[in-house]
């Protein structure tokens, strides 16, 4: 009976072990892309309604060689930054009290539960009266369409620290003050970093929309422009930037993640 105690039984569940396999993503975007560019040369996709990958990198060519290209991105990354800055400061600060304090919790989850389901691009023309057709009203709808997620994501991070621990630094003799910035900010890292990748994608979303509605420069101008003239070429060049945007956001927060986690 002993020996049969002392044997290691292996893990076999492989695909719940952590891991990465770095080839995987590139060998997927590698067969999407063939299979897209198959598809256009047999006819299967009219060049009028998905035009070929050679195509679109054609355009995105023309964009780099005329300069227009990062006229469009700077514009579009401008106002992402400082929505996205001002919202998440915003909605991490009530998120927190609300996680900390019962009255903040018992005023501010009623509120917030009302609001966040609203659209915010559908305050947009609000936004345009109180603030004019410049930046300010695109960067309020999108500081806005960030501070829910945010606020939540960091009440729920707040709210799922084990008490346990709480309960063990207050025995220690904490103050308040240690017990926030040494149990519970640390415990709560995860979550609130997990909200900032919803957060981010929820600023590029509502940039696009801000920019077809008023803007001369940005990517979701420059795709609308280039739908409205039927460019399909452009119009996917700029759907292809949006993505590439998103996926360099994305890095920035991996990193951050891992810099702002390494204890784990």
């Amino acid at each position: 009976m002993s020996e049969s105690h002392d044997r290691v039984i292996p893990f076999r569940g492989g695909g719940f072990v952590a891991g990465h396999r770095r080839w995987a993503p590139w060998l997927a975007f590698l067969l999407i892309i063939a299979c897209w560019e198959a598809a256009s040369d047999t006819g299967l996709l009219p060049a009028l309604f998905m035009p070929a990958p050679h195509e679109v990198l054609s355009a995105l060519y023309m964009l780099l060689a005329s300069g227009q290209l990062f006229v469009h991105i700077a514009a579009s990354l401008q106002r992402i930054v400082a929505g996205w800055i001002i919202g998440s400061i915003a909605g991490l600060a009530f998120g927190l009290c609300m996680g900390i304090f019962v009255l903040a919790r018992s005023v501010g989850l009623p509120v917030v539960s009302a609001l966040f389901p609203i659209p915010k691009i559908a305050l947009l023309p609000l936004f345009i009266l109180w603030f004019g057709i410049g930046e300010p009203s695109k960067i309020a709808t999108i500081a806005l369409g960030v501070f829910f997620p945010t606020v939540v994501s960091a009440y729920s991070a707040v709210d799922n620290v084990p008490r346990n621990l709480i309960r063990m630094a207050q025995s220690f003799g904490l103050s308040t003050r240690m017990i926030v910035f040494k149990v519970i900010l640390p415990g709560a890292m995860p979550g609130i970093l997990a909200g900032f990748r919803i957060s981010s994608s929820i600023a590029l979303i509502l940039v696009v929309a801000a920019e077809m509605i008023g803007a001369d420069t940005g990517i979701g101008a420059f795709v609308l422009a280039a739908g409205n003239l039927m460019q399909t070429d452009q119009l996917v060049a700029g759907v292809v930037l949006l993505s590439i945007l998103g996926l360099l956001i994305s890095w920035g927060l991996s990193r951050a993640e891992k810099a702002l986690l390494r204890w784990r």
